[in-house]
């Protein structure tokens, strides 16, 4: 063989040296996902419905992918101290975000630091879009329709109102109710809906707001009456109307909110897009049908049509939120 190179020989030789590091670059970027167990960070207690979906939709992942999904609770504040871990973690898939549009979007308005930035530091993957939530009035209330609590509400002057939290969507109806009928509704703030409800079956609170599967008790016992669902419909509850249907104009009775997933915002599209596709799928199994038939939620939602329901809601939340005028904390 010759010792010296010819010009052409010359110049390929360079030419595949050089795509080398490239090469060896692009086969690491393209590695399977997931290589190594899964930590999906669930930002609510174990037992609830945010924890229940994260166990059965993990349950599902782990048998496609082959990979254990471990479900790791990190609750508190709001699902900031959670939601912030996610935030910090390497981008590549193997550590998850389960939780609910309060930690979506409401942070963003109810705190002054939640230690992470939605916009810049998340990206959201799938959500399911959350059911009508009734609003239920005692039974000596009387009350059977919007337009009769508006009337009970005049005539007694004040109400006393649940909500499972300050700043959640029982609080911002009571603010939207308020404002368009000239009422003096008073929020009465619990730490989560069993407290609510238990002030409802025992006739301390005038009315309520939650979801189907916590009021199950006081509507079966009698001890209270849905008047309305605040924007959609519930087949449990078919002859009882939204607020919208019953004249309540406020924008904040469009939306719906979610529970969802979400990644760190640099993991590379097609790891996002297969858990995307992977919380799809989860929609026809029998685990996973079952807990949201248990607690009447839509499927879980694509990676397209998820953020288009974020980016339509989004500002409807926070104007909403806002207009409560509390200070952040």
């Amino acid at each position: 063989m010759p010792a010296k190179l010819d010009r052409r020989r010359f110049i390929a030789a360079g030419t595949a040296a050089a795509a080398m590091p490239l090469l060896a670059h692009g086969a690491a970027a393209q590695a399977p996902w997931p290589s190594r167990q899964i930590r999906m960070i669930c930002t609510y207690p174990a037992g609830g419905q945010t924890d229940l979906l994260a166990r059965a939709f993990g349950e599902f992942i782990s048998k496609q992918v082959g990979q254990t999904v471990f479900i790791e609770n990190k609750a508190g504040a709001a699902g900031s101290i959670g939601t912030a871990e996610v935030a910090r973690s390497a981008p590549d898939g193997h550590t998850v975000l389960c939780s609910i549009s309060t930690t979506y979007v409401m942070n963003r308005v109810m705190m002054k630091n939640p230690g992470y930035d939605m916009d810049k530091d998340l990206a959201l993957v799938s959500v399911i879009p959350g059911a009508g939530l009734p609003l239920v009035a005692s039974a000596k209330s009387g009350v059977k329709t919007l337009a009769d609590f508006v009337a009970f509400a005049r005539q007694s002057g004040k109400v006393n109102f649940g909500t499972y939290s300050a700043g959640s969507a029982p609080h911002m109806t009571i603010h939207e109710l308020n404002k368009q009928y000239g009422l003096n509704i008073e929020p009465i703030h619990y730490r989560g809906e069993a407290p609510m409800w238990t002030g409802i079956a025992e006739g301390t609170l005038d009315a309520a707001m939650g979801s189907y599967t916590g009021a199950q008790s006081v509507l079966q016992s009698g001890r209270g009456v849905a008047f309305a669902v605040h924007s959609k419909k519930v087949d449990a509850l078919p002859d009882v109307k939204t607020l919208p249907e019953q004249g309540a104009t406020s924008k904040f009775f469009t939306v719906s909110g979610f529970t969802g997933w979400a990644l760190p915002k640099a993991t590379p599209q097609p790891i996002v897009d297969r858990l995307a596709e992977l919380c799809v799928a989860a929609n026809k199994d029998p685990k996973v049908k079952e807990v949201l038939a248990t607690f009447v939620l839509e499927p879980a939602l694509g990676f397209k049509e998820t953020n288009a329901l974020y980016q339509r809601e989004l500002p409807v939340w926070i104007e909403s939120a806002q207009s409560l005028g509390m200070e952040p904390v």
